[in-house]
């Protein structure tokens, strides 16, 4: 079930289909987990953008894969071609994880995956999305939808936010963290929702929380509130909350909920110490309310996710 299949045709975005390899290819150095097989599968030799790919399998193979992974799509007014289609709607069946990048949402959508689901795909086409397959909630507003066994993610740069969200839910956030090292990007964009939609975060240096983002990160074992971070950030709480609003798309409160819990999700995976100590270093006070804002917040208490995650190797620091 470690296999990760690309599932490639003529009319791919080479940019999606880079990243998902960058991700998914190798493990990045300390990291000993066992790492995926990265396959690509086609009907043939493909062009995508400037590029011929050739690819290891038959669009069969994606059936016998534990992830498929479709590429952003180039022609959103174009239908995808019907083996494309086919090949991805019978591994979902066989009990594939079933991953979309950007426009590849328009081939979730044909092979009917994504009805009745929340879905999103690149902000400039979502409402074709929308208007083409109106049995799917499109939410144009966020990086990307998990809902379980099929997830989509927004264009470009999202398709990132949703490959680490994918290693993040395979072996832990500390080996999600090793990989976005490596490419230098942020390793979590995230939004404060539980069922992990995330809403965009702008670039460092491009909005005015830019210097208070660290500032928080470095001091989430004090119990920090909405007036510290309007005074260090110097500007007032409505000021404060309204700029919240805008880059992270969720409240300050709320936002400094989620940074405690990764925290958490790290020293669980990391370290030894009992979930008092945990509780103590990411400024939840109690044991008992951490596990409280845990469960709610991963869906599994402390204790489960470490059993789950710190058996397995992590990255060297």
């Amino acid at each position: 079930m470690n296999t990760v299949a690309l599932a490639v045709t003529d009319g791919m975005l080479h940019f999606e289909l880079s990243i998902a390899h960058e991700v998914f290819g190798s493990a990045p150095d300390g990291v000993t987990v066992p790492w995926y097989d990265l396959v690509l599968c086609g009907a043939e030799a493909v062009r995508v953008g400037r590029f011929r790919v050739e690819p290891d399998h038959g669009l069969e193979r994606l059936a016998r894969a534990g992830t498929v992974i479709v590429p952003g799509w180039a022609d959103v007014d174009a239908e995808p071609p019907a083996d494309l289609v086919d090949a991805v709607r019978a591994a979902h069946e066989a009990g594939a994880r079933v991953v979309s990048l950007c426009t590849g949402a328009f081939v979730l959508a044909a092979a009917g995956l994504l009805d009745g689901r929340r879905a999103t795909t690149h902000w400039a086409h979502t409402r074709a999305l929308a208007d083409r397959y109106p049995r799917v909630t499109v939410d144009g507003d966020v990086l990307y939808v998990d809902n379980g066994r099929v997830l989509t993610s927004a264009g470009k740069a999202a398709a990132m936010d949703l490959c680490l969200h994918l290693v993040r839910l395979d072996h832990g956030s500390a080996v999600a963290n090793a990989v976005a090292r490596r490419l230098v990007v942020p390793p979590h964009r995230d939004g404060g929702q539980a069922q992990f939609v995330t809403t965009p975060v702008p670039a460092p240096a491009s909005h005015p929380l830019d210097a208070l983002f660290p500032w928080v990160l470095q001091r989430l074992d004090q119990p920090l509130t909405v007036e510290d971070l309007a005074r260090q950030a110097g500007m007032s709480s409505r000021h404060l909350g309204r700029h919240f609003r805008a880059v992270t798309g969720t409240t300050p409160l709320r936002w400094l909920l989620t940074q405690r819990i990764r925290r958490a999700q790290e020293l669980l995976e990391t370290s030894d110490a009992g979930v008092d100590v945990i509780a103590a270093a990411t400024g939840m006070g109690t044991a008992t309310t951490l596990r409280r804002h845990f469960n709610r917040t991963v869906g599994v208490p402390p204790d489960t996710y470490r059993r789950t995650f710190s058996a397995r190797p992590t990255a060297h620091p």
